[in-house]
């Protein structure tokens, strides 16, 4: 949607973690009696036990690592609250609440909005166009990566961009196994780590000419949500499942920290999913600040 310029690289010594600020909602309701993406099959039962345990593991390891973890309320009836990552978009102090495309999850737009209006943002607003928050939408640094294709519309893409103020490069996502930019796309620190097969060529051919020290998923490591992770600039919180996925990021100076969420994997989504980072600044990829 907009041309932008290709980031530098930094060291990878310099690497080093910067607290962040997430939003999490605990699966105090969570099952699968619908299937919107091809990861959810109501015959494979639920163990919300399970499910809760695990989810108060991701949010330990944000805690431990530093962070810090904001908690919504629950809502009976909305299953996939869970997946907070697409409640909506919070850069500074502006936030944008989430237009879902399913009906079974309308009503956690004006959910996450309720939250939103009460943190006493400068402006909250209610997205007009389909958008479903980070789980399309990821920062990287002054520019924002934006997925189209399955759930939001490419007019959100023009929305975000005039909202926030800034720039929003537009990707076309191609497998309904990764329905959303976060279950294909990760963004790290100076760079981005993605699987390609997911999006269309000249979107595949975009990314590999913005970042060509991208860190490239295995088919494997895609296939289990490998990407579905989260950076705070040194750690790299992702689904122990992703070996080969973690090795690359090691290389490259980072620290994996793998996060067992299986349950979650029943209704397609993993670590970022579960989690909506509050943006404090806007600032350039690798400059040190969040």
């Amino acid at each position: 949607m907009t041309s932008v310029a290709t980031l530098p690289a930094r060291d990878d010594a310099a690497r080093r973690p910067i607290p962040r600020r997430y939003l999490m909602c605990r699966p105090e309701h969570f099952e699968v009696t619908y299937a919107i993406n091809p990861w959810m099959n109501t015959a494979d039962p639920v163990d919300r036990a399970l499910a809760l345990a695990q989810w108060d593991g991701l949010r330990a390891a944000y805690e431990a690592h530093g962070h810090r973890v904001e908690v919504i309320e629950p809502v009976a009836g909305l299953p996939d609250m869970v997946f907070a990552a697409n409640g909506g978009l919070v850069i500074g102090d502006r936030a944008l609440s989430a237009r879902f495309a399913n009906s079974e999850r309308a009503q956690e737009g004006p959910a996450y909005h309720d939250w939103m209006a009460a943190q006493g943002f400068a402006d909250v607003l209610a997205a007009r166009e389909t958008n479903e928050g980070e789980g399309d939408f990821a920062i990287a640094g002054e520019r924002i990566l934006a997925g189209t294709g399955f759930r939001s519309a490419r007019g959100a893409h023009e929305e975000v961009a005039e909202f926030f103020g800034m720039p929003v490069v537009s990707l076309d996502l191609v497998d309904p196994r990764f329905y959303h930019l976060d279950t294909a796309l990760m963004v790290l620190d100076d760079t981005i780590a993605y699987y390609p097969a997911a999006f269309s060529g000249p979107s595949a051919r975009l990314l590999a000419s913005l970042y060509p020290d991208a860190v490239i998923a295995t088919d494997a490591d895609a296939e289990v949500l490998g990407l579905n992770g989260v950076s705070d600039g040194y750690h790299v919180f992702l689904t122990d499942k992703a070996t080969a996925l973690a090795g690359q990021l090691r290389e490259r100076g980072y620290e994996p920290v793998g996060i067992e969420l299986s349950e979650l994997l029943k209704a397609g989504g993993s670590v970022k999913c579960c989690t909506l980072e509050l943006h404090q600044v806007r600032t350039a990829v690798g400059s040190g600040k969040d």
